[in-house]
């Protein structure tokens, strides 16, 4: 059945589609959206998949995890009245801050230029933590928008989540950073699963190159499991929309890059869920903990 209705949404991929329900509450797995380094399109591809996943008949939030340099209510033209900021500073709750986007999206939008909140402190991660718990019956999916880099926010939001999400452009230093990026959670954190998107490509065997050397690499000198799961080509309809402040998925769903988004937001649907606890709000618990007794 749920394969029919995958089948329906590549044909109309305007339409919601409604997966039935099961007869019991799955919880929410949460995925880190990371890169190496800025500028290959990550908070783009989160806001995509995002709102890709909803026309699918997901429950999505978005928590936008670059701290210090806001991008996701941009993206969309919202203009949040609070963001984390007032969270973590004990003035408002999660649930106080979160913003509706297009088609039902709930963002919890980050602040802008404040470099204080570039680093968290275990109290702050604390309180983060405490409000996603309590949110988390309420969505199918949390995409975390995390920082580029390997800043300790970064790091710790990546070991946080049940998938993490590498998005990768054919630029030489994107592809170097990504590598590092890996190799860092790995070697310090023996996380040895990740996934590949390739955004910004002109064709499959250009992404396919950049899968290839990634996960020689990989596993050559990490021995760790690179899963591909797609790419998104060059559009001229993604600066297009960027520039209307909406996503290319709503702005002009027929177009290349629209249907890429939603072929992987359909992979994503399928992705077998972790061992319990890893991926949710509970397994975040654990990590902080661990963190904590470092």
């Amino acid at each position: 059945m749920a394969q029919k209705q995958c089948m329906e949404a590549e044909k109309y991929p305007s339409k919601v589609i409604k997966f039935p329900q099961k007869g019991k509450v799955e919880r929410c797995k949460v995925i880190a959206v990371t890169s190496g380094k800025g500028g290959v399109g990550k908070t783009n591809v989160v806001v995509n998949l995002a709102l890709a996943l909803i026309e699918l008949g997901k429950r999505v939030m978005i928590l936008d995890a670059d701290l210090a340099l806001a991008n996701i209510d941009v993206l969309l033209g919202l203009v949040p009245k609070f963001n984390l900021q007032h969270v973590l500073t004990g003035q408002k709750k999660l649930s106080d801050i979160l913003v509706e986007g297009p088609r039902g999206i709930k963002i919890l939008p980050a602040s802008s230029g404040i470099m204080e909140m570039a680093q968290l402190t275990e109290s702050q991660k604390l309180i983060l933590l405490n409000g996603l718990d309590g949110l988390e019956e309420e969505f199918d999916l949390l995409l975390i928008d995390t920082a580029a880099g390997v800043s300790s926010n970064v790091v710790y939001f990546n070991l946080a989540a049940e998938d993490i999400l590498v998005i990768v452009s054919p630029e030489p230093t994107a592809i170097t950073d990504a590598y590092a990026l890996m190799k860092i959670l790995f070697t310090r954190y023996q996380e040895k699963s990740f996934r590949l998107l390739v955004n910004s490509v002109h064709d499959s065997r250009e992404a396919d190159e950049v899968y290839r050397r990634l996960s020689l690499a990989t596993e050559r000198f990490l021995q760790i499991s690179l899963d591909y799961l797609g790419y998104i080509p060059l559009d001229d309809n993604i600066p297009r929309a960027v520039k209307q402040q909406r996503a290319v998925v709503e702005a002009y769903p027929y177009s290349q890059a629209s249907r890429s988004f939603f072929q992987i937001a359909r992979s994503i649907c399928q992705l077998p869920p972790a061992p319990f606890p890893k991926g949710n709000i509970q397994f975040m618990w654990q990590k902080w903990l661990e963190c904590s007794q470092k």
